[in-house]
């Protein structure tokens, strides 16, 4: 794949650490039921008056181009949810081009992270999986980070140095909720395996598949923001509220 050796300008973000060491078809109804009912599962943080922390991470790498406006809006719209719950942190991370990872500041206000969002575009390059992780580590190291968002549709890099990582997130207790864009088979194996490993879950997505996915991502951000309690208050719209009523 072609990288993009351009330097990025945007001041609203920095290059993610890297000296640590640690720097097509939708998805089945039964694959949406237990990625909900995994969500539901999860035991909610109990640090009184702190707010909840999401790191939001995304593959901006060319192959993702067809389809990245329609995956940004869905993105954005997933943080509406929160705004009901209220006490939702999100840092907004992704990666493109020739090494580059960058996150953004925590920021507080959901529309403004959407905002963020839409100045990102996509540039040529290989996926930084690993580096990813490895932000996550450091970052719920220094304050609870209470869950992990990651969109993407390819993974170019060992399984097994994914892992490793991984296996330290879950240790922290930091879920990491993967959705899948497309099928390709080798970043399925790794995906499904780093949210077996953290204690989070796996869902694909397409097209045809957009207000299904909206839904989950909104069902993450909640649970973020205020635990399983909030998750279980939370009815959403359309096909998420028969859904979560299924697991009542």
């Amino acid at each position: 794949m072609a990288k993009d050796k351009s330097e990025h300008k945007d001041r609203s973000v920095t290059p993610a650490d890297q000296s640590d060491t640690v720097p097509e078809a939708q998805s089945s109804a039964s694959e949406i039921d237990a990625f909900l009912n995994k969500v539901k599962s999860l035991e909610a943080s109990e640090a009184s008056g702190a707010r909840g922390r999401l790191i939001f991470a995304m593959d901006a790498t060319m192959s993702r181009q067809p389809t990245w406006d329609m995956a940004l809006g869905l993105q954005a719209n997933m943080f509406a949810a929160v705004k009901a719950v209220g006490g939702l942190d999100v840092q907004l991370l992704y990666f493109r081009g020739f090494g580059e990872c960058r996150a953004s500041k925590w920021v507080k206000d959901p529309e403004a992270l959407a905002g963020l969002m839409t100045q990102v575009s996509c540039r040529g390059g290989h996926t930084q999986i690993e580096r990813v992780l490895k932000h996550a580590r450091k970052e719920t190291n220094k304050t609870k980070v209470n869950a992990m968002v990651y969109v993407g549709d390819c993974m170019e890099e060992r399984v097994d140095d994914l892992a490793a990582v991984a296996g330290e997130l879950g240790l922290l207790g930091l879920p990491v909720f993967l959705f899948q864009e497309g099928r390709e088979p080798g970043a399925e194996m790794a995906f499904r395996e780093i949210a077996r490993l953290t204690g989070g879950a796996f869902c694909r997505f397409d097209a045809g598949s957009a207000s299904q996915l909206k839904e989950l991502l909104s069902a993450v951000a909640v649970y973020a923001a205020g635990g399983r309690k909030a998750l279980e208050n939370y009815s959403g719209s359309g096909g998420a509220r028969a859904l979560l009523e299924q697991l009542n």
